[in-house]
């Protein structure tokens, strides 16, 4: 059967092999990991520490082989997400060594070495999104389960395997290991909502209530019975807040959800209803907990000396800021400054330590590679023909955004520092892998909006299966003969 034209209609990709043009990125971005990691280790020891080397020839392994795993699998995939990724984990890594090597306390190495193993499991993880995950329209068969999954992992932490650690139990502790359940539900939860909102739009879109002054349109309500996702998913956000005090995992899944709700209906009707739902639920919270009365004392007296000095005050977020301001344009180095003597400067505040070593210019590259990646998945989404497909990869693109504007948001002070990771960068596994996974899913969603159709659309076409189309030649001679 011939192909189509190649010519992109209504938003679509073109059905072209981009592997080549991945390839040289690919290498762009392997050369800018180990261009970053050699200067760091020149700055820090003054010579090639041989460890750098090898997590330069590690990431650069593992990223070419998920290159000729695409060549072969998803020939047809977008070719900037894959390069974009393994860039912000080179950056990453490089960040949390020389951190590690500079800091006055216990200087070493290992949070790095770590950081490596996550991202080779990561990118594991991507590849076998890639290999298993040939036709992603068929997530939608186990919607209800991929949901059970994604609440239990949210309500892990309330289990006795939770760990807390600065207020927060966001953590669940397995003998010496830790993991946050909650990076691989929202995974989980993106498809869960693309799936169940692909299927109600219509419904949830067009079935109102018009509240009116006069001939003057006010409003335009869903219906209560309509309600019921609102409800589900403001009393996950509002159980997560209450239960694990974790203000930013809630606020992320939350924001993530109205995104969706509104790509599916275009009702800004839902926004508002979530946000006032939202709001009230957090403002209880704020009535009732002190963790999150003492996140919002910060907020607005962060300069506050009796706040800056009181326990769990406002010095990290202060001194954050002086980090960043030090910095100034061009950074100090890596070897400069003192942004690795802040607590968690690798983790929640890894964008001041960059924003301090590399300056302004260096901050706003790495924002640039952040929201490159969420622009390619949602150029992805508007490629896909398939709803559920589309609002999967919006899901993952404004996931991604969101999550970089709560952490920029929180140590900028225009929102409450929630003590979120930066995707890609920060030190942690649960995290690292999950934004890999999504790196995967994205790629075969982008295949599968990109790869060439067949004239005959899937489900259609003469001899499939799936269809009611009978070859008039395969029924027995008496049958055919009547007709």
């Amino acid at each position: 059967m011939a192909n189509p034209p190649t010519e992109p209609a209504d938003g679509a990709l073109p059905p072209v092999r981009q592997r080549r043009a991945e390839l040289v990125l690919l290498l762009a971005a392997i050369g800018v990991t180990f261009a970053a990691l050699l200067l760091a280790s020149l700055s820090v020891t003054g010579e090639i520490d041989s460890r750098v080397m090898v997590y330069g020839l590690a990431l650069g392994a593992g990223a070419l082989g998920l290159h000729v795993l695409l060549r072969f699998v998803a020939p047809y995939a977008d070719p900037v997400l894959l390069p974009v990724a393994t860039a912000l984990s080179g950056l990453g890594v490089t960040m949390i060594w020389a951190l590690q090597m500079t800091r006055n306390f216990a200087p070493g190495h290992g949070e790095a070495d770590r950081q490596l193993l996550w991202a080779l499991v990561g990118m594991g993880l991507c590849a076998g999104a890639v290999f298993f995950i040939r036709q992603p329209r068929r997530l939608t068969m186990y919607t209800y389960l991929i949901a059970l999954v994604a609440l239990v992992l949210l309500l892990l932490p309330l289990s006795p395997f939770g760990h807390e650690v600065l207020g927060a139990r966001r953590w669940i502790m397995i003998g010496p290991f830790t993991m946050q359940p909650s990076e691989f539900a929202k995974v989980l939860l993106v498809i869960f909502l693309a799936s169940y909102l692909g299927r109600q739009r219509d419904v949830m879109a067009l079935v109102t209530r018009t509240f009116k002054i006069g001939p003057v349109k006010v409003f335009s309500a869903p219906r209560a019975r309509d309600l019921a996702p609102m409800a589900v998913g403001w009393g996950v956000a509002i159980l997560l807040l209450v239960g694990t005090r974790d203000l930013g995992t809630s606020l992320l899944l939350f924001g993530t959800f109205l995104a969706v709700l509104y790509a599916a209906t275009a009702r800004k009707s839902w926004v508002l209803i979530g946000l006032v739902a939202f709001s009230a639920g957090a403002y209880a919270a704020y009535l009732l907990f002190g963790h999150v009365q003492n996140r919002v004392r910060i907020w607005l007296n962060a300069f506050d000396e009796e706040v800056y000095h009181s326990e769990g005050g406002s010095f990290q977020v202060v001194e954050g800021m002086i980090a960043l301001a030090y910095g100034g344009i061009l950074g100090t180095g890596f070897h400069g400054g003192e942004a690795q003597n802040i607590f968690a400067a690798d983790s929640d505040l890894i964008l001041v330590s960059i924003g301090e070593k590399l300056g302004l210019t260096g901050l706003l590259a790495v924002l640039l590679l952040l929201f490159l990646f969420a622009q390619r998945a949602l150029r992805i989404a508007l490629a896909c023909k398939d709803v559920f497909l589309k609002l999967t990869a919006f899901g993952y693109g404004f996931l991604i955004a969101f999550d970089v504007f709560i952490v920029l948001g929180g140590l900028t002070l225009i929102i409450p520092l929630t003590g979120m990771t930066t995707p890609f960068l920060s030190a942690g596994g649960s995290a690292l892998m999950a934004n890999w996974l999504v790196v995967g899913l994205l790629l075969t969603i982008s295949e599968t909006a990109r790869r060439p159709q067949e004239t005959f659309s899937s489900g259609m076409a003469p001899g499939d299966p799936s269809t009611e189309v009978i070859n008039v030649r395969d029924l027995p001679d008496g049958v055919r003969g009547r007709h």
